[in-house]
């Protein structure tokens, strides 16, 4: 059998390459492991379990999950398969949104997996006049569980049903509804078809350098609700890959080190602060040892994929044995692929991770692209750093006049959940205006200069984009995140979170006295002069019309949780300049 549903994934895998660790999650300290045969049972449970509450094709579920676990894939293709429609929703977001999502797209049902969760829909349940019961992974008083669904599943009598609820599912069918995260406004509901999401997972597959024979390994730590993480498990499950789904962020070291995975997905944030982190223990080294350290970074800063010269080559050797062999250790030691996505990842990070022997392979793609629009492949001349790779099979890219990105394929959204005038006005003849400015090269890789939207013109008509001036900045020790501000001003400026465990130690090396708090150490006049410093050097790399002039410096940390940053770690702009409307106007109008 060929895959043509997203449920097919797992009976493909069990017919081809049966796992016995086909999901793994960790319960109570113990990796519980889910073979293919197992997690195929469980689905058809719960789908018969739906069957009998009477839930209908077409129906929303709703799944609210803190970290990705193997439940998640049970209820993923036991709501399938009957032909009803996931409604996966970031755990982080609010209790409005969360009220928002669920009464916007009609969900009847929501499974969540903690407490926290749990409190939070509670909150506001009572406004969602179509949500008939919540289920919980943990066991939660006073919330029904998904034991419950799977004890009455158990009954096997009416399986004929399901297999002939599996049977009506055509592939353009509705699988998903995602919401997006959005950088300004209310989610929007991106309809995906089987064939959407399916397409793409088949047409990623030949830019993946694993088989089932190999018997790879990935550890899962990107939110599953998010469709780049969502998609990867489909093309894990076709490629025989055991999933391993991490414990928390704060456990990935430890995680790591016990899976010894072979392959993974990051966010470019992820990878700054795994370089952060080892910068940092460089530093501290002394002697003979710093300078080796200092040596091997220069070395992979001018790394490139190929025709590289034999002295080159052999120097890098030395510096793998050396110094890049930790870090290969500190990710596991068997580490072969890093697949980064969601925004922009610094060139000089992708190069030195190549050159540590850390594959990382940066691509691009939208939630309403299933994701995946182009990706690098390091194999037959496929890796260009700087860009996102070349263009998917069955993918097209033209650019338009003014530079922006449109996409056509199978791989393109069905539309925007109760929304066909926006819909309307970003799919044009086949083509989604993805927002996203850049060009095709010689070569025929994809690279990415900004995004449309965030682009903005100073009073003097000067085009500015600001994500690649950012970027830039955020190479910086000093700057953990930044933003650069000016629509409609006569010059650039930025508001800028420190680094502020790199600017304290700096201050103790350097026995500045910055205080305590936050709010000293950025009022601090030899912190601003530091910060100064490395906004000059930066700005010679631009324009004059692009240079930051003024910034400001903000006492807290842009978080999820403070509203500066959307789920998949972008900023929210209007959010940000509202949130620092007296430090905007002590820029501009003082």
């Amino acid at each position: 059998m060929n895959p043509t549903r997203l449920f097919d994934f797992p009976y493909y895998q069990l017919q081809h390459f049966p796992l016995e660790d086909a999901l793994v999650t960790k319960v109570n300290g113990q990796w519980e492991r889910t073979s293919t045969s197992a997690y195929i049972q469980k689905a058809n449970a719960l789908s018969r379990a739906f069957l009998r509450m009477g839930i209908i094709k077409g129906e929303k579920i709703a799944v609210i999950c803190s970290n990705n676990q193997t439940l998640w894939n049970i209820v993923d293709i036991g709501v399938m398969q009957i032909g009803a429609t996931n409604v996966p929703i970031y755990p982080t977001i609010s209790g409005e949104d969360y009220k928002y999502i669920l009464n916007h797209s009609e969900s009847t049902y929501c499974f969540v997996s903690d407490i926290e969760v749990y409190n939070k829909l509670i909150e506001v349940k009572d406004q969602i006049p179509l949500l008939k019961e919540i289920y919980s992974f943990d066991e939660i008083q006073g919330c029904r569980n998904i034991k419950e669904l799977l004890k009455s599943g158990a009954d096997e009598s009416n399986q004929t049903e399901v297999e002939v609820r599996k049977e009506s599912v055509q592939p353009n069918d509705l699988a998903t509804l995602i919401y997006t995260s959005g950088t300004t406004g209310k989610p929007k509901g991106v309809m995906l078809s089987h064939n959407n999401i399916l397409s793409n997972v088949m047409d990623s597959n030949n830019r993946v350098p694993f088989t089932a024979e190999e018997k790879y390994r990935a550890l899962s730590f990107l939110p599953i609700c998010h469709v780049f993480e969502r998609m990867l498990i489909y093309l894990y499950q076709y490629n025989g890959v055991a999933i391993y789904y991490a414990e928390s962020i704060e456990k990935m070291g430890e995680n790591l080190k016990e899976i010894k995975p072979n392959v993974m997905t990051v966010v470019p944030r992820l990878l700054e602060k795994v370089y952060d982190k080892i910068f940092t223990t460089g530093s501290a080294l002394t002697g003979l040892k710093k300078r080796i350290f200092f040596w091997a970074l220069e070395l992979g800063f001018k790394y490139e994929p190929y025709n590289r010269s034999f002295f080159y080559d052999l120097q890098l050797s030395i510096a793998r044995k050396l110094v890049f062999k930790k870090w290969q250790e500190a990710l596991g030691g068997e580490m072969k692929i890093i697949v980064s996505g969601s925004a922009p990842l610094q060139t000089r990070l992708s190069k030195v991770f190549n050159a540590a022997g850390l594959p990382v392979m940066e691509g691009y793609g939208l939630t309403e692209t299933s994701p995946v629009i182009s990706v690098n492949d390091a194999r037959n001349h496929g890796l260009k750093f700087g860009t996102v790779g070349k263009v998917l099979p069955n993918v097209e890219v033209k650019i338009a006049e003014d530079g922006e990105i449109l996409c056509k394929g199978p791989n393109v959204m069905l539309g925007y959940y109760k929304d066909e005038e926006r819909t309307k006005a970003e799919v044009i003849d086949g083509y989604l205006h993805t927002g996203d400015i850049g060009h095709i090269d010689e070569d025929g890789f994809l690279k990415i200069t900004d995004r449309k939207k965030e682009m903005f013109k100073t009073s003097g008509g000067k085009y500015v984009a600001p994500q690649i001036i950012e970027n830039t900045l955020k190479q910086s020790r000093f700057i953990e995140q930044v933003m650069v501000i000016g629509e409609g001003e006569k010059m650039p400026a930025a508001f800028i979170q420190p680094n502020f465990e790199f600017v304290r130690e700096w201050a103790r090396r350097k026995k500045i006295d910055i205080g305590t708090t936050n709010k000293e150490l950025v009022n601090n006049p030899a912190v601003i002069n530091r910060i100064e410093k490395e906004i000059e050097i930066v700005n010679k790399k631009f324009g004059k019309w692009e240079q930051v002039k003024k910034f400001e410096l903000t006492p807290d940390i842009w978080s999820i949780e403070n509203n500066q940053l959307t789920p998949t770690l972008k900023l929210k702009r209007r959010v940000i300049i509202e949130m620092y409307k007296d430090l905007y106007d002590k820029i501009y109008r003082s």
